[in-house]
């Protein structure tokens, strides 16, 4: 996860606007008449006290400078609250998020005034990045974006400190996600699943409020409601962006459903008819994690049955083999990094990074990405454990890292990614990249084995990866519906479970009361994180992989291949990621794949091995729920 001052704005600019500036320039015309023309037009507007384009360029240049010193200084704020929660940075964070808030209100509602005049296409974009890029609005009056502000604090540090009793001991957020892992018991599984939520249920009132407040604000700015504001951040109308994001779910969810088929027979092998019944959506406790978003803890009991002499990588015992720290995972994918010709990261990286959870103050444990002063200052923030998911994770990371170094010379609002899918799936295409090739050649394995058993190395993959497909896709679904008023605070736990049985075919270990607010259990809705990023990297990641391993002239199955090393590939992925959010995301989307269209059949041809294995061990089996 990206955080730090990367968090301000999201990508907004209209396609079809810039075609009709783009159209509506004179086919023939010698440039002396064009700036006469032009000239005139300005000076009888700048007479008749009507904006100009001269006017737009200084306001644009003078909120850049000023939302460039609030980033900066908010940033600080952030990250020290964020490393060290205690009463005095959390109003020191309430208090630069309200001033944050503020600012970025008071300049979207000062484009109003430009909104009639034909700009130049930069600065058009720039004036859209301004408008619709506030992920929560405040409403303009006095005091609101303070009460904005003391909300989302509240919401953010309820669910970072927030605790469990079980078994006479007090468990903290990060550790009831260890225990949903490593337990097999469905009765303490229902337990630790059922008491993390009951501790996000105080909040559902505040979040409604949020909720009333943000959409006030999205209104002022000229938009229905906070969704609406969101799918407009894409380059392309709001409509035709749900419209794209179930259209590439299309493209995946037959794969999905094949997956959960084999998982929920599986499971039922193990835990009978009462816990698992065939006929119903999986229990969500069962799948090894708090939200049932990822399922990789259930790999020992779905995984494909192999012969016993077939050598299985064990990524875990291969870092705690080889004496592996945090410090040390995160040097080795900063080494990937470099291999393709990057610089490396800056010693204040090193010397400023929370690599471990500190045992004297309670902290944000949820990974993140910092830049703190939009040049150099890098960081991340984790609380890592030695082994195969903070590995993949801290390799995550430093995608974001290197993606906001490589853009750190555009002005302040391109400063971004080409859409907030691109940041998510940069990282998780290194990630992809950890093959048993990639392990050999940075000496984890001896031997590469062959590819008798890369049936289970695609199912720990798809438990983690195509598991989470229609997750990633609901999570924002359902706030959609929140912001439009379609769900309130009495329908909000019944609507989102009624989303999870349609894309996950999941459903609760028991009757949810009506008082419930399940979705607050999840980091991401607390914090007000917008989450069809995470889908839209899913889908980008294995494109982006796809692209990189055509360019190194790989031929083996697509889920072998690392290009570490390649600096030809390093050269274009920099080139990529060096344009920021400076153009509509399809322009920089064909500089590195060449092609203008996010598109899910590289997820399909990267799992077709497993996705054959899948369809025949489903064959006589009902599927769908």
């Amino acid at each position: 996860m990206i955080s730090g001052n990367k968090t301000l704005y999201k990508a907004l600019a209209g396609v079809s606007v810039l075609a009709l500036i783009a159209c509506s320039e004179p086919a023939v015309e010698d440039d002396t008449t064009t700036d006469a023309a032009e000239t005139a037009t300005e000076e009888t507007r700048e007479a008749a006290g009507e904006p100009t384009v001269e006017e737009a360029e200084a306001f644009v240049a003078d909120a850049e400078a000023k939302l460039a010193e609030m980033s900066e200084r908010a940033s600080v704020i952030a990250w020290t609250y964020s490393t060290d929660i205690t009463p005095e940075h959390e109003q020191a964070y309430a208090d630069i998020d309200a001033a944050s808030t503020k600012l970025s209100v008071d300049l979207a509602n000062g484009t109003k005034r430009f909104q009639d005049l034909d700009l130049p296409p930069v600065l058009q974009r720039k004036m859209n990045i301004l408008r619709g890029g506030i992920t929560i609005p405040a409403p303009s009056r006095d005091g609101a974006a303070q009460e904005l502000a003391q909300l989302n604090t509240a919401l953010s540090s309820a669910y970072s400190t927030g605790k469990i009793q079980f078994e006479g001991e007090t468990v903290p957020q990060a550790e009831t996600e260890l225990l949903m892992r490593n337990l097999t018991d469905p009765a303490k599984l229902e337990e630790v699943w059922t008491k993390w939520r009951e501790q996000a249920k105080p909040s559902r009132d505040e979040y409604a409020q949020m909720v009333e407040l943000a959409n006030a604000g999205a209104r002022e700015l000229g938009f229905d409601d906070v969704g609406q504001m969101w799918r407009s951040g894409y380059d392309m109308d709001a409509d035709a962006f749900a419209a794209e994001v179930d259209r590439l779910w299309g493209q995946v969810r037959p794969l999905y459903e094949n997956l959960q088929c084999h998982v929920k027979y599986k499971l039922n092998e193990e835990y009978g008819d009462e816990i698992v019944p065939l006929d119903q959506p999986i229990r969500a406790d069962l799948l090894g994690n708090m939200w049932a978003q990822q399922w990789g803890s259930t790999y020992p009991r779905v995984k494909p049955e192999t012969p016993a002499t077939m050598t299985s990588i064990d990524l875990d015992a291969l870092l705690v083999e080889a004496d592996y720290t945090p410090v040390s995972m995160t040097e080795t994918a900063e080494e990937f990094f470099t291999s393709l010709g990057f610089a490396p990261l800056p010693e204040t990286f090193w010397e400023r990074s929370q690599f471990v959870q500190p045992e004297d103050r309670e902290v944000v444990c949820h990974a993140s990405a910092w830049d703190l002063d939009n040049r150099e200052d890098l960081r991340i923030k984790m609380c890592m454990t030695v082994g195969a998911e903070d590995f993949r994770t801290v390799h995550h990371e430093l995608g974001h890292n290197f993606y906001q170094r490589a853009y750190m010379d555009q002005p302040h609002l391109f400063k971004n990614g080409a859409n907030d899918g691109f940041h998510e799936a940069i990282g998780d295409m290194i990630a992809l990249s950890i093959t048993p090739e990639y392990m050999q050649q940075i000496g984890l394995l001896d031997d590469v084995p062959g590819t008798e058993g890369d049936l289970e190395l695609l199912m720990q993959q798809a438990l983690e990866k195509v598991a989470f497909l229609p997750f990633g896709l609901l999570v924002d679904k359902w706030r959609w519906q929140v912001f439009a008023g379609e769900l309130t605070p009495e329908t909000y736990n019944q609507g989102w479970w009624d989303l999870r049985e349609e894309y996950q075919g999941i459903r609760p270990p028991n009757e949810r009361p009506a008082d419930a607010f399940d979705p607050g259990s999840k980091y991401h809705v607390p914090n007000n994180v917008p989450y069809m990023r995470y889908f839209l990297a899913h889908i980008l990641q294995f494109q982006f992989y796809k692209a990189a391993c055509d360019q190194v002239g790989w031929e083996g199955p697509l889920h072998r291949c690392s290009f570490y090393g390649s600096e030809e590939v390093g050269e274009r992925f920099n080139a990529m990621m060096e344009m920021g959010q400076s153009q509509p995301w399809p322009d920089t989307l064909e500089m590195f794949t060449g092609t203008r269209e996010m598109d899910g059949s590289a997820v399909i041809a990267y799992f077709a091995p497993l996705n054959e294995w899948l369809e025949e061990q489903n064959a006589d089996r009902t599927c769908g729920w």
